[in-house]
């Protein structure tokens, strides 16, 4: 039996449900497993407490797959675990307004390592931990049975794979290749997406029920959309009624299909400018100049992988932040995220309100936002709620 013991007193958090066995926590392997093999988790005492994938070098040791003595982890397994995450994007009706949605979320599906985002036609795949790279095979195979998709490309080109031990990978797995531009849908919002190269899967995903929801803070004047990629919400801002829209990225790659996008929802070129530039510099020059703006968007990168990041994360998130107050008029809106699991949102809100203090303004959040509904946090697993968002309304200068 391939098993794994833990130190004394360290099996409260699997008792817990949460879904990962750092390595600090292992006592001792026996069994010889080899990397993805499902491993006996038990207590120091002897006590059965779970069963999981076995990662010899990664810091997250083990993914538990089951705490559920007389459930076995094989194909069957795996299969039912997709059907299930899959219906559940059904059952809260989300293809329904969109063609374009996560339909596996790792661990909160009880899938660790596991990303499966649909767009249209085609499923783009990430295999981000030994665990589900073992049963890869099978995972294809369900997805390519349910849910009639055409192909199924794989984008597990990700940094998160060394920290397992694996190689990088994109490539398509089955079935058709994908256009070089899948057109998706949000509502009536229309944008092109490229899977085989655009950022995470092609498109942010998790980013849809909050460009639906500009509309409330957004209703006219001037907008600034930083860190814009592919102009999601740059497309949300116009259709909401701002009258301009300067989107900045520093990829051009990005703001050429910012355009198409623009373009594609029939908005007229003039009422959007594009700037291929480092956000935080134009931001300085544009607070030289003496530029404002009536709403501001900041949905920058991760900036803090790691918790062990996070303080040089934390002065990026200031910087960026004063600066978007700064340039915002009286009655102002700042749309302001962080997708650094590392960041918990307090940290966030703190870091937003020091921006503020020192940006000299007076500001009150009107809303809080978070990834959509279809990237679910399960209850025991805090590390799964990763995107954070603040609107922030200027009441005086």
């Amino acid at each position: 039996m391939k098993k794994v013991t833990l130190k004394p007193r360290r099996e409260k958090a699997i008792l817990r449900r949460h879904p990962w066995i750092f390595s600090g926590a292992v006592k001792n392997v026996t069994g010889q497993p080899d990397p993805g093999d499902v491993v006996e988790i038990h207590a120091a005492d002897g006590r059965w407490l779970a069963r999981g994938a076995y990662s010899p070098q990664s810091q997250i040791r083990i993914r538990i797959w089951t705490w559920n003595r007389e459930e076995e982890v094989n194909a069957d397994f795996i299969q039912e675990r997709i059907f299930h995450s899959i219906s559940a994007r059904d059952e809260i009706g989300i293809p329904q307004s969109s063609n374009a949605y996560r339909e596996v979320n790792g661990e909160s599906d009880g899938i660790p390592g596991l990303i499966v985002d649909r767009y249209g036609d085609y499923r783009v795949v990430q295999f981000l931990s030994f665990g589900v790279e073992r049963w890869k095979d099978e995972i294809v195979e369900a997805l390519f049975s349910h849910g009639g998709s055409k192909g199924i490309y794989e984008r597990s080109d990700v940094d998160v794979r060394a920290l397992e031990g694996l190689q990088q990978r994109s490539g398509m797995l089955v079935g058709e290749e994908p256009p070089e531009r899948i057109q998706i849908h949000e509502g009536e919002r229309r944008y092109l997406v490229d899977v085989r190269k655009g950022q995470k899967t092609g498109f942010f995903l998790d980013q849809r029920e909050n460009r639906g929801a500009t509309a409330k803070w957004i209703r006219g004047g001037d907008v600034l959309d930083c860190f814009c990629y592919s102009g999601g919400f740059t497309v949300a801002a116009l259709g909401a009624g701002a009258e301009r829209v300067t989107a900045v990225d520093q990829s051009k790659t990005a703001l050429r299909l910012a355009e198409e996008n623009v373009h594609l929802n029939g908005f007229q070129r003039e009422r959007a400018e594009f700037l291929t530039e480092d956000v935080f510099q134009v931001l300085r020059i544009f607070r030289d100049q003496g530029r404002s703006f009536d709403a501001v968007i900041l949905d920058p990168p991760k900036f803090a992988a790691t918790s062990a990041q996070v303080n040089r994360a934390a002065r990026g998130y200031k910087d960026v932040n004063l600066l978007a107050f700064k340039l915002l008029r009286a009655g102002g809106y700042l749309l302001t995220f962080s997708c650094s699991g590392g960041v918990p949102p307090q940290l966030f809100q703190k870091i937003v309100a020091d921006a503020a203090l020192d940006a000299g303004v007076e500001a009150v959040i009107v809303g809080w936002l978070s990834q959509a509904s279809d990237h679910p946090v399960r209850v025991y697993f805090p590390e799964g709620h990763y995107l954070k968002g603040l609107v922030c309304q200027i009441r005086k200068k």
